[in-house]
């Protein structure tokens, strides 16, 4: 301990002494009015290391309130961040609602026009294949569907319930290879037979004289029993035939747009 005091008793030394002049001059400012000469001594000297520690404790505290507005700051962007993030689901939620009862007015404007019992239902599956086109239904047997009845979009004919159970469907498409529908051109009401090719359809037995044009609707000729009459089946692409062909090559797309089915409906086959 002593050979500590020795070491550092220079430096002890002149802080005490440093104190005792800061307390002698504060005594003299309280008690006289006139500043001497050791006053403003001690005032030049003394002067540099107030201010020096005056602007160090003002750099502390002015880094110490921008921490704590950054920090305020920050947590304030990742409240506001997260009530965005909550307010654009909640938009888009809406946006997906106005989207579906769009097409589900679509939906009901066609069975006015039908005049026809039917069913809407949701797409909640499909099978796309070289070999199958078919998608699955929300509604069985429970709902009062059986085997054959025809389904339809707002757009025209989507295909018929080959496979049922209590609270689902599976329908066959009128893309799919092994599905034919009897059809005619709405215009000229030339008859043919629309059959699926997996990607695309084809009209056969076209009369060879009959007229056909691209763009010209096809629609349900009501023969055969499952799809209403008049219904918008596809329209004609391209034609071709030769001279001793005795029935047009026909190609068609089809009205509805499978890939962005969502919605359908099930004629129940009963009139009103």
């Amino acid at each position: 301990m002593r050979d500590l005091l020795n070491r550092y008793r220079f430096y002890l030394l002149a802080i005490v002494l440093l104190l005792a002049t800061l307390i002698l001059y504060s005594y003299n400012i309280r008690q006289k009015s006139i500043t001497t000469f050791f006053e403003r001594s001690v005032l030049s000297i003394t002067a540099p290391f107030q201010l020096g520690i005056d602007g160090a404790a003002s750099a502390v505290a002015g880094v110490w309130r921008d921490y704590l507005w950054l920090i305020d700051t920050r947590q304030r962007n990742l409240e506001l961040a997260a009530e965005n993030q909550k307010l654009r689901a909640r938009l888009n939620q809406i946006d997906e609602v106005t989207l579906q009862n769009q097409r589900l007015r679509k939906l009901l404007a066609f069975v006015d026009d039908l005049d026809r019992a039917a069913l809407p239902a949701q797409v909640i599956g499909e099978d796309v294949t070289p070999w199958a086109r078919t998608i699955v239904i929300d509604k069985g047997t429970r709902s009062g569907l059986r085997q054959g009845l025809a389904v339809v979009s707002a757009d025209g004919v989507v295909g018929r319930v080959i496979k049922i159970s209590s609270y689902s469907s599976r329908v066959l498409l009128i893309t799919d290879p092994s599905s034919a529908v009897a059809a005619l051109i709405q215009d000229t009401r030339s008859r043919g037979i629309l059959r699926g090719h997996g990607d695309r359809l084809s009209v056969e037995y076209m009369e060879h004289d009959a007229t056909v044009q691209p763009g010209s609707l096809l629609v349900t000729s009501g023969m055969g029993g499952v799809f209403p009459k008049g219904l918008p089946l596809a329209r004609v692409v391209s034609k071709s035939h030769d001279d001793f062909d005795l029935f047009q090559r026909i190609e068609a797309v089809p009205s509805a747009d499978f890939s962005r089915l969502e919605e359908v409906l099930v004629i129940l086959g009963d009139d009103r």
